[in-house]
C-alpha cells in the first residue's frame, strides 16, 4: 500500500506488527475481516526476531526473546502456522564451589541422574524430595491456569476454584513466593535457582509485598500446561515469519515502514494517521488494535499515559568457535548450556545483587543465566559453521534497572558486561574470551543490550520486556471481558501489555481478535 492512496476503510487495522499483531490479524482475516497491519520498522516481528548481528557470520540469532513456553498449541493449530519447536534434554545447570572443589546442579537427564546430582551437591535426599513436591504443586496450577489464557478471563474466585489447591493458591497468589522458597529448600543455590523464575525481566525481591515476582514466577511455570521452555526450530525468527505468512495469506495487508501517529476515534468508527518515508495517509476501520505497550497507546490516543515502566535485564548474544571447558569436570559442556546455565544466582547472591541495585549501584556479583540454542538446533547455523563446531550462546542478566544506566548507557554497559563474564569464566577451565568468534572485521562476535538500547531500538517503555509489570490472570474491576479493553469502545491493546500479556505468546493477539468477533 502507499501513503499516497488516500484515504481507506478496513474492519479492522493493527497497530504494530510484532507477533501479537501479526496473530490477531491472521485470526480477523481468516474470519473473513479485512485487515491492514502497520509497522513502523521495515520488517514484522518486532522482538521476536531472528538476525545476523556479525558481519560476515552465517549465524541466525533470536536477538531479543529466545525461548518458546507460553505460546499456545492452539494457536499454532488454529492458525496453521509451519512452525515446530524442540525440547532440551537437560533443565539447568548451576555450577558451585563446595568444600574448596567445583561442582554444580545438572538438572534433568532423567530422574535418577537428577535425584544423583541433588544428593551430590547437597549430601542428602531432602532437596529432591522437596524439588519434585514443589514443582509437582507448580504442575497442577499450570494444567488449572494455562487453559484459561485463550478464554475470557475467569473471576478471582473462578481461578481459585479451578486450581482446587488451597496451598498452590497461597503460595504463589498470596504470600512472597520468598516464603515458600525458605519453606520448602535449605540449601541456598536451590532456594536461588527456584527462585529465578520469579526475577526473569521483573526488578524485585523475594519477599516483595507488590507480588510482582509471584505474577512473574507463575508465567515462567504455567507455559504449556507444564512449565517447560523449549528452543524455536530456526529462531524466534521463524515464528513471525510463519504469523506473517498465515496474515497475507488469509488477505490481511501487512504494510512495512507504515508508523501509526494519531487514533481519532468515537467508539463506532476510528481513523488512523501514519506517516512513511513518502507522506501521510490515514485509514479508517471499525476496530483497532494497538500491538504497542500501554504508553504507546495513550500516546496515539492523547489519553493520560499510565505509571512508566521500567526494565531490569541485559541481553547478550555471543557466536563462539566452540563451547568453553567447565572446572566441574563431571559435566559435558555440551550438557551444561544445553540447558539454563545459572550464574552468581545462589538465593543470596540474587538478594544482595538487588539491594545493590535497589541502592543505585550495579552488583558486584551480577546474576546472570545462559543457553546455547544451537546445541537443541543447528539449523541456525550456517553449514561451514556447523561443521567447524561453532556454537551460539545467550545471556540474560538479572536485577540491572533501567536507572543505572542513565548517566552513562555504553560506559556502564561495557563495565556491567565485564563483570558478568567474569562471573561465568569463575567457573570455567578457559577464559570464554578464548572461545569467541570474530566477525569479517577480528571483532569478538559478541553485543549487548541494556534496558536503555532496548527502548531506543524497539520502544520497550524503560526497556521493560513485558511492557509494564505483569498482570493476575484473573478478572479486574477494570480488565474487560477478555483482558484486552481499553476506554474507546472500537480501540483494544493486543501487546504484552495487555492483561495475560508478557513474552512470546500470540494470548493478547488472540484475544484481541475474539473480542472483535464478538462485538461484531
Amino acid at each position: 500500500m502507499s501513503a499516497n492512496e488516500g484515504t481507506r476503510a478496513y474492519d479492522a487495522v493493527i497497530v504494530g506488527g510484532g507477533h501479537n499483531g501479526l496473530v490477531a490479524a491472521a485470526y480477523l482475516a481468516r474470519a473473513g475481516r479485512s485487515v491492514l497491519v502497520l509497522e513502523r520498522l521495515d520488517r514484522t516481528g518486532g522482538a521476536a526476531v531472528s538476525s545476523r548481528p556479525f558481519a560476515g557470520v552465517d549465524a541466525r540469532l533470536s536477538r531479543y526473546s529466545y525461548l518458546v513456553s507460553l505460546l499456545p498449541q492452539k494457536i499454532v493449530n488454529d492458525l496453521g502456522l509451519d512452525f515446530r519447536i524442540r525440547s532440551r534434554t537437560i533443565s539447568s545447570y548451576t555450577p558451585a564451589e563446595r568444600a574448596g572443589r567445583p561442582t554444580g546442579l545438572l538438572v534433568g537427564g532423567g530422574e535418577q541422574r537428577t535425584r544423583e546430582a541433588f544428593a551430590r551437591l547437597t549430601g542428602g535426599d531432602h532437596e529432591y524430595t522437596a524439588w519434585q513436591r514443589f514443582y509437582g504443586m507448580t504442575g497442577h496450577v499450570a494444567q488449572r491456569v494455562f487453559p484459561t489464557l485463550t478464554e475470557p478471563l475467569p473471576t478471582r474466585d473462578e481461578l481459585r476454584r479451578r486450581i482446587d489447591d488451597e496451598t498452590a493458591w497461597r503460595t504463589l497468589f498470596e504470600e512472597p513466593i520468598g516464603v515458600a522458597v525458605e519453606e520448602n529448600f535449605t540449601d541456598d543455590l536451590v532456594r536461588g535457582v527456584v527462585l529465578t523464575d520469579a526475577l526473569i525481566g521483573t526488578f524485585a525481591d523475594a519477599h516483595d509485598p507488590s507480588l510482582a515476582q509471584n505474577r512473574c514466577f507463575l508465567y515462567h511455570v504455567i507455559g504449556g500446561g507444564t512449565g517447560a521452555w523449549d528452543v524455536p526450530v530456526g529462531g524466534m525468527g521463524a515464528l513471525t515469519d510463519a504469523l506473517a505468512a498465515a496474515a497475507r495469506s488469509t488477505g490481511a495487508v501487512v504494510a512495512t515502514g507504515h508508523e501509526a501517529v494519531r487514533i481519532d476515534t468515537d467508539g463506532h468508527t476510528a481513523e488512523v494517521a501514519y506517516r512513511t518515508a513518502d507522506g501521510e495517509g490515514v485509514a479508517t476501520a471499525r476496530h483497532v488494535l494497538v500491538n504497542a505497550s500501554p504508553q504507546e497507546l495513550a500516546t496515539l490516543t492523547g489519553d493520560r499515559a499510565p505509571e512508566p515502566a521500567e526494565g531490569a535485564q541485559l541481553k547478550v548474544n555471543m557466536v563462539l568457535t566452540r563451547l568453553p571447558e567447565l572446572r566441574d569436570r563431571s559435566v559435558d559442556p555440551r550438557e551444561a548450556f544445553a540447558g539454563t546455565f545459572h550464574i552468581a544466582e545462589g538465593y543470596r547472591q540474587l538478594a544482595a545483587a538487588h539491594e545493590q541495585a535497589a541502592a543505585g549501584e550495579l552488583p558486584a556479583t551480577p546474576p546472570s543465566e545462559i543457553y546455547c540454542h544451537s546445541l537443541t538446533d543447528p539449523t541456525i547455523l550456517g553449514p561451514g559453521l556447523a561443521e567447524r563446531g561453532y556454537q551460539t550462546l545467550t545471556l540474560f542478566g538479572l536485577h540491572t534497572p533501567a536507572r543505572l544506566f542513565d548517566r552513562d548507557n555504553d560506559a556502564v554497559r561495557e563495565e556491567l558486561l565485564k563483570s558478568t563474564l567474569a562471573q561465568l569464566d569463575a567457573h570455567l577451565a578457559e577464559p570464554l574470551a578464548d572461545c569467541l568468534a570474530t566477525d569479517a572485521d577480528g571483532r569478538p562476535c559478541i553485543e549487548a543490550k541494556t534496558p536503555l538500547d532496548l527502548e531506543r531500538d524497539l520502544r520497550l517503555p524503560g526497556g521493560n520486556i513485558f511492557h509494564r509489570a505483569l498482570s493476575w490472570p484473573y478478572a479486574r474491576e477494570d480488565s474487560g471481558r477478555w483482558g484486552v479493553e481499553t476506554r474507546h469502545a472500537n480501540v483494544l491493546l493486543c501487546g504484552a501489555g495487555a492483561v495475560r500479556g508478557g513474552g512470546v505468546s500470540g494470548v493478547p493477539g488472540h484475544n484481541a481478535a475474539m473480542a472483535v468477533l464478538e462485538q461484531d
